[in-house]
């Protein structure tokens, strides 16, 4: 096809694209049923269940784009191996041109009415091998950093690159040099009504739709995905709202319940956001949150702070936030700090009460090196001993505390799960819990119980403490530590 075919006939492609897509649901995994989806937890909705069962979602990966890595089974494996279930996978467009969404032609121009099978394959690889592993994914259907600069310059989106549409049909431009943030990209602008719309881009929409739709033919077969429209958005809520609309409607037709929202960037500005507090009061096109970017910039207590704001408002219509970003690593001028720094916003998120909880890709973030295993191994002992979905913040039951030292998330009289960033002691109000309290100190850099024995070293075993009074709690060395308190 060139670029000066006609417009219905560009159009039929399209449709019978579309008609190709349905008819690819013949095929592979049946679906799910409703009620083992991944849903809002029944007793707690500000929690995920799936299969009936309440679910902490925790994660690290190397990349972000999962489902493009060569060694996808291995690294599936080794997140598995410590305890991690959450993945985030982002619909690249940004790698060679090999790993496009699109046919590349022997020319070397993309068909834009042609799929890529590898890249989709991939895909649907990825989905059935996390599915076997009970691995989350967390879907990106956009990434506007894909669509500018040196990434634009390679897209099969742009048309010097495709056979399909000319600049002239669609009003796309050559060069998108300015940052994303700057929101210069007419392709997030396709909706009517927007402020860079005009007709022309109805074309660009329809390529844009046949994209969603064949990434839907796959992933709406499963139950263990989540949606999100788009990384650290700037542009006017419009965009992300018609494909959270698109992605429900196609739900619908094929009798699936799926779970959509969008990510806005100036989370990290906590109650000064223009554009994340559209979540709050919009619970049916963001069916729940995610607050990835308080994760970045934002410090100690200022993190807490922040990240409880938002939580409070997003839980007026109760539901799951998550994190599938937390940044931590490679101090970025953009506020990432270092790898200790993503360890503790890890930690505040879990105490917080978020949903999720993932460290970011390298070098932005911890990925799954190996501060990121021993955390992720020490949450999940502490969810051995205290379900999280349980508890929530209390530090009004903490005192004697420096700042940025110790962090509590209770069920006050039964149980507190008390967090020290790097050591440290503080009183811990135990009024309201006479009698005896079992105690397990969990190591955050190992991710291992520990207790530390009276005349010095470490054994592996539990010890009581006896409540009804406020208590100083001592971690036993310096280093980050979590304590599993619970009424015996």
């Amino acid at each position: 096809m060139t670029a000066g075919n006609n417009q219905m006939y560009r159009t039929g492609i399209i449709v019978g694209l579309a008609m190709a897509v349905a008819a690819s649901w013949g095929n592979g995994a049946a679906h799910a049923d409703n009620a083992d989806r991944i849903q809002p937890y029944s007793e707690n909705p500000t929690y995920w269940q799936y299969k009936g069962k309440p679910v902490m979602l925790l994660g690290g990966s190397k990349t972000d784009h999962v489902f493009l890595l060569d060694d996808l089974e291995e690294h599936l494996d080794e997140i598995h191996a410590v305890g991690a279930n959450y993945v985030r996978n982002t619909m690249s467009q940004r790698e060679g041109i090999e790993l496009k969404p699109h046919k590349l032609l022997p020319d070397g121009k993309f068909d834009m009415d042609q799929w890529n099978e590898e890249y989709w394959q991939r895909f649907q690889n990825m989905l059935k091998w996390t599915d076997e592993r009970d691995i989350f994914v967390q879907i990106e259907v956009w990434d506007r950093f894909d669509f500018s600069g040196q990434n634009w310059e390679t897209s099969p989106w742009n048309p010097r690159n495709n056979v399909s549409y000319t600049y002239g049909q669609t009003g796309l431009a050559a060069e998108y040099p300015a940052h994303p943030s700057q929101d210069q990209q007419p392709f997030f602008h396709s909706i009517k009504g927007m402020p860079r719309y005009n007709g022309k881009l109805d074309l660009v929409r329809s390529y844009q739709e046949a994209f969603v739709d064949k990434m839907l033919s796959y992933s709406l077969k499963y139950g263990h995905v989540l949606y999100c429209m788009n990384n650290e958005t700037s542009t006017p809520a419009a965009w992300g709202q018609h494909w959270i609309n698109f992605i429900k409607a196609k739900a619908a037709e094929k009798g699936v319940g799926v779970w959509a929202t969008d990510m806005f960037d100036d989370a990290y500005q906590g109650a000064q956001a223009k554009h994340a507090s559209i979540v709050f009061d919009d619970p049916e096109h963001y069916m729940f949150a995610d607050i990835s970017q308080v994760n970045s910039r934002n410090f100690d207590d200022t993190h807490w702070d922040r990240l409880h704001w938002l939580l409070q408002q997003v839980n007026k219509h109760p539901r799951p936030s998550n994190h599938t970003k937390i940044y931590g690593s490679g101090y970025h001028t953009f506020g990432t700090g270092g790898p200790e720094d993503g360890v503790e916003r890890f930690w505040r998120n879990i105490l917080g009460g978020s949903a999720s909880a993932r460290f970011h890709r390298p070098d932005a973030g911890n990925g799954l090196n190996d501060w990121a295993k021993a955390s992720i191994r020490a949450a999940r002992l502490l969810e051995g001993q205290i379900k999280l979905w349980e508890i929530a913040p209390h530090m009004e039951l903490l005192s004697d505390r420096a700042p940025n030292e110790a962090y509590l998330a209770a069920k006050p009289g039964e149980q507190y799960a008390l967090y020290f960033t790097n050591g440290g002691s503080v009183s811990l109000d135990l009024s309201n819990a006479p009698g005896t309290l079992n105690i397990t100190w969990i190591s955050i850099s190992m991710g291992r119980t520990v207790e530390s024995s009276a005349k010095g070293g470490y054994r592996l075993m539990d010890k009581t403490i006896d409540g009804g009074s406020v208590v100083t709690l001592s971690a036993p060395y310096k280093g980050g530590w979590v304590a599993a308190v619970v009424k015996k």
